[in-house]
């Protein structure tokens, strides 16, 4: 099967930027409590449903898996980019990492008790989006919690409008927009978070934080 294009140029970008984008990501992730805030809510939701895995997908250099850890929650990470995985492991030997697809992860169907994905689908087309999303269903066990987070579009009756990021062609998208794909899905949204774009010093951009659950059934 031939690799779409999108992911071909986001492993090499991501590869190529492994150091630089390390440092960065993880001085802005620890610098705002706000960038953290429903983190931790995820983490306490996960302990008091019973505890259970959770894959942290687009993991990076593995600090937000290792933050998670220090939450008490059973995590490992997963991302596109060997180099990235490299880092990760090298940086967290304690804690799981593998290479891997975010939109066909290598994981049993209803086994996780949680999915992070922390800015790690604005690299997805609008077009391939839903795919990811039912991924994380069909991985999400009953009752289990997915989280995302990603730069926001607060403009009106589109889904998303693509920028320029440093390392990949990325997109911005609309909280609605994602709750209502979500929910096609097959997840109910808990909660939101969004961050006011003056907060942002780069771009200006609105930041999302979408909490929501897979339902028990029955």
């Amino acid at each position: 099967m031939i690799e779409p294009d999108y992911l071909t140029a986001t492993r090499t970008g991501y590869d190529a930027a492994v150091v630089p984008y390390a440092e960065l990501v993880r001085e802005k992730f620890f610098a705002n409590p706000l960038h953290h805030a429903m983190i931790s809510v995820f983490a306490e939701l996960v302990r008091t449903g019973g505890d259970g895995l959770v894959a942290d997908v687009g993991c990076g250099p593995g600090h937000i898996t290792a933050h998670l850890h220090s939450l008490g929650v059973t995590a490992f990470g997963v991302d596109l980019s060997p180099e990235m995985i490299a880092l990760a492991r090298e940086t967290h030997p304690e804690l799981r990492f593998e290479v891997g697809l975010m939109n066909a992860l290598d994981v049993e169907d209803a086994s996780l008790a949680g999915v992070l994905a922390n800015y790690s689908i604005i690299h997805t087309p609008p077009e391939r989006l839903p795919e990811t999303l039912a991924e994380f269903h069909r991985v999400l066990a009953p009752g289990g919690h997915l989280l995302l987070a990603f730069q926001a579009y607060d403009g009106s009756g589109e889904l998303a409008e693509a920028f320029d990021h440093k390392v990949s062609l990325a997109y911005r998208y609309s909280p609605d927009g994602v709750v209502e794909l979500l929910r096609e899905a097959g997840l109910t949204e808990v909660a939101r978070l969004v961050i006011a774009p003056g907060e942002d010093p780069m771009r200006g951009f609105p930041q999302a934080h979408l909490l929501t659950r897979r339902p028990d059934e029955g």
